[in-house]
């Protein structure tokens, strides 16, 4: 189980997670939400380890992360919101630097790396630089990488950013099938209709702070809204949407 408990960050006496407390567990996918600047991304580096938080604690198995750092990204997989890659590298000398880097068995990780590749498409294009790859193309490179050593936890920031309909049918399958595995899922997404589709219980983040923590089934009845986008937009968004459309419009046809 993750758990983060009473998790604060503050930037320069700028609070940017206030407080923050839940709990993601093993065969759940909890989905993560929060308009930009809500403090989203600033927690899930903290989860990931490449922040330190300014208080309060961040534990997985029950045992603080950093405690023993290493062992605990070694236990982790991680996407992230934007495909920072090496450009130079093919896909495929990307994923085998990976495997040599996390020092996996090299002839059981080419077999996986080779099968990653072909399930993802990208066997065809394995030599091609990464530069000349679509913003898709390296979202899967990044999704393969972050699976290749077949994690406990699995944090996952915008993975359906740039991915065709197909892949993204295929990608919500699987994390579907990881959770059914016993994996830890933390799935943070803009895609509301996505995580209402793949997520069993939700948190919600506004200016740094959990203003819901629950099963969206739960939350909808709650809350009388059929939808997630219903119940985000009455949590976390502060501002009238009809009205700024028809400000819009309005000005666009003077």
């Amino acid at each position: 189980m993750l758990e983060l408990r009473n998790v604060c960050k503050r930037f320069t006496g700028i609070i940017a997670v206030d407080n923050v407390s839940f709990s993601a567990r093993p065969g759940e996918i909890t989905g993560y939400l929060g308009p930009n600047g809500s403090g989203k991304s600033t927690t899930m580096k903290m989860i990931t380890g490449l922040l330190e938080s300014t208080s309060g604690q961040i534990l997985f198995q029950g045992e603080p992360i950093g405690r023993d750092l290493i062992t605990y990204k070694q236990r982790m997989g991680y996407v992230p919101e934007e495909p920072h890659l090496y450009a130079h590298l093919s896909g495929l000398e990307y994923l085998i630097m990976v495997g040599q880097l996390r020092n996996l068995p090299t002839k059981p990780t080419a077999d996986c790396i080779d099968g990653l590749l072909r399930l993802f498409s990208l066997h065809g294009d394995r030599h091609v630089p990464i530069s000349a790859y679509s913003k898709g193309m390296r979202q899967k490179v990044l999704l393969s990488a972050a699976l290749l050593h077949n994690p406990e936890l699995l944090l996952l920031d915008e993975p359906f950013s740039g991915l065709d309909v197909g892949t993204g049918l295929v990608l919500r399958s699987l994390i579907q099938e990881l959770a059914a595995r016993g994996k830890v899922v933390l799935f943070s997404s803009h895609e509301l209709e996505t995580v209402e589709r793949v997520c069993s219980h939700v948190v919600i983040l506004h200016r740094g702070r959990i203003v819901a923590d629950d099963s969206i089934e739960h939350l909808r009845t709650l809350m009388a809204v059929p939808t997630l986008e219903g119940i985000f937009s009455q949590l976390a968004v502060e501002q009238d949407t009809a009205a700024i459309s028809r400000e819009i419009a309005d000005l666009i046809h003077a």
